[in-house]
């Protein structure tokens, strides 16, 4: 490692909240706001990881109720699983 850079490792399992699942407009919200991190972010569903940061790859993942499991590594990984967290958990259309 050089200087100050440091690589954490952050995860974090949450229930799908919203009305659509993880599809169209709260897919893309979702999206919009990994791409926010620094950190390399997935969700794993099941035996599937898919990278949080294609919208394409997350479409369809899980529906509401469902468990998925944030996870992130980077500088800024537990700010990044816990917003996406709270954000996939939201019941907000």
């Amino acid at each position: 490692m050089h200087g100050r850079e440091r690589s954490f490792s952050w995860r974090r399992e949450t229930t799908v909240g919203v009305e659509e699942g993880i599809h169209g407009r709260p897919a893309a919200r979702f999206v919009k706001a990994a791409k926010g991190f620094s950190s390399q972010v997935v969700i794993v569903k099941g035996d599937r990881e898919v990278n949080a940061k294609s919208v394409l790859k997350i479409t369809g993942l899980a529906r509401k109720g469902e468990k998925v499991t944030i996870r992130a590594e980077g500088e800024d990984a537990e700010q990044a699983v816990e917003t996406l967290a709270e954000l996939i958990a939201a019941d907000e259309h």
